[in-house]
């Protein structure tokens, strides 16, 4: 039960990246976010997939991989409507 939980929520959580893309799509800017921060933090996931994807533990690899998917998102996102500014 209790890794059925986290399963639901490592995938749950990086769900929450979706409506920070759509902001800044309607807004067509991403002035509210910190460059430094957003390629930060994907660089970060990027360190930790790799551990991700050899863990047998399911649900840190769920997470690791929703996560650089959705995050990657927001990352792309987010620099290419700062350059369009």
């Amino acid at each position: 039960m209790i890794e059925t939980i986290a399963l639901v929520a490592s995938v749950c959580l990086p769900l929450t990246n979706i409506p920070m893309i759509i902001k800044m799509v309607k807004r067509k800017s991403s002035k509210d976010i910190s460059m430094i921060w957003a390629v930060g933090v994907w660089v970060c996931l990027a360190a930790m997939l790799p551990s991700g994807l050899r863990s047998p533990n399911i649900v840190w690899k769920t997470f690791c991989i929703a996560n650089i998917i959705l995050f990657s998102g927001v990352t792309i996102c987010a620099i290419y409507y700062r350059k369009g500014s």
